[in-house]
C-alpha cells in the first residue's frame, strides 16, 4: 500500500477512510464478515491509490530527469560551439607580422609565396627525381631569403633573383606538373618534361652561386679581420712568426758580438 522505501500517503488513507464508510453504508460493520469486508477494500482501494500516485511520481521524476540532462546536454553544447567560435574568432583575428623593414619585407614576402608554391608543386608531382630537385630549390631559396634579412646590402642582387631566376623555376615546374598529369606519353610532352628536368639541374647550380656569391662581402670582412688581427699579434710580439724572426736575428748578432770580444 505504501510502496518500497515510501511513506503512506495521505490519498491511500483517505481512500481507505472513504471506501469504509461507502461499504459502512450498505453492510453491518458490526459484525465480523462485514468488517473484514470493510477492511479488504479499503486496503485494496488504498493500494490502487498508493500504485498510481507512485506511478505519476515516478513518471514526474522521470520526466525531471530528462529535463535535466536535456539542459545539461544543451549547455554542453552551447559551451562547445562558443568555444569553436572563439577558436574561429581568434584564427580570424589577423596576425602581426613581424617586420624587417620596407626593403627586406617585400623579399620575404615574395620568398615565402614562391615556397609555398613549391611546396605544393612537390605534393603535386609524383616523380620521386624532380622532387628531390624541389626540395633542394627550396632550401637554397630560403637561405637566400634568410640572407636579406641578415644582410640587406645584398637585397639588389636578391631582387634579380627573386623577380626573374624564381618565378621563371616556378613557371616550369607548373608546365611540368601540367603535362605529368596527363597521364599520356607523347613526344612533345616527354621532350618538354626532359628539358625542364636538365633546367632544374641548371638552376641549382646557379642557386647555389648566386647564394656563394651573398657572402662576398662577408668573406672579405674575414679577410680584413684576420689580417689586422694577424698585424696587431705581430706589432705585439704575441705570433709564432713575429717570435721566430727574432731569434733568428739575435743569433747573428750575438756570434758577431763573440768574435769582437776575440
Amino acid at each position: 500500500m505504501f510502496g518500497r522505501g515510501r511513506r503512506p500517503r495521505s490519498g491511500s488513507i483517505y481512500g481507505f477512510i472513504v471506501t469504509w464508510l461507502f461499504l459502512s453504508m450498505f453492510f453491518p460493520m458490526y459484525e465480523l464478515g462485514s468488517i473484514l469486508l470493510g477492511l479488504g477494500g479499503g486496503l485494496l482501494v488504498a493500494f490502487l491509490i498508493g500504485r498510481a500516485a507512485g506511478l505519476r511520481a515516478a513518471r514526474k521524476e522521470k520526466e525531471q530527469r530528462h529535463e535535466e540532462n536535456r539542459k545539461a546536454a544543451r549547455k554542453t553544447v552551447d559551451t562547445r560551439v562558443r568555444n569553436v567560435g572563439e577558436q574561429a574568432a581568434q584564427k580570424q583575428k589577423p596576425v602581426e607580422k613581424k617586420s624587417y623593414g620596407p626593403q627586406v619585407d617585400p623579399i620575404v614576402e615574395e620568398g615565402n609565396k614562391a615556397l609555398s608554391e613549391m611546396g605544393r608543386l612537390y605534393l603535386s608531382i609524383k616523380d620521386p627525381e624532380i622532387r628531390s630537385k624541389i626540395n633542394e630549390i627550396m632550401r637554397i631559396t630560403d637561405k637566400i631569403v634568410q640572407d636579406a634579412i641578415s644582410d640587406p646590402t645584398d637585397i639588389p642582387k636578391i631582387k634579380k633573383f627573386m623577380n626573374y631566376y624564381l618565378p621563371t623555376t616556378i613557371k616550369l615546374l607548373n608546365a611540368y606538373d601540367r603535362m605529368g598529369s596527363q597521364g599520356i606519353e607523347g613526344e612533345n610532352i616527354d621532350r618538354s618534361m626532359k628539358s625542364i628536368s636538365e633546367m632544374l639541374d641548371a638552376a641549382i647550380a646557379a642557386y647555389k652561386k648566386q647564394l656563394d656569391s651573398l657572402f662576398a662581402n662577408q668573406a672579405l670582412d674575414i679577410e680584413t679581420d684576420i689580417a689586422v688581427m694577424n698585424s696587431m699579434l705581430d706589432r705585439e710580439g704575441l705570433s709564432d712568426k713575429k717570435d721566430f724572426v727574432i731569434r733568428e736575428e739575435t743569433q747573428p748578432q750575438t756570434a758577431v758580438s763573440g768574435g769582437a770580444s776575440r
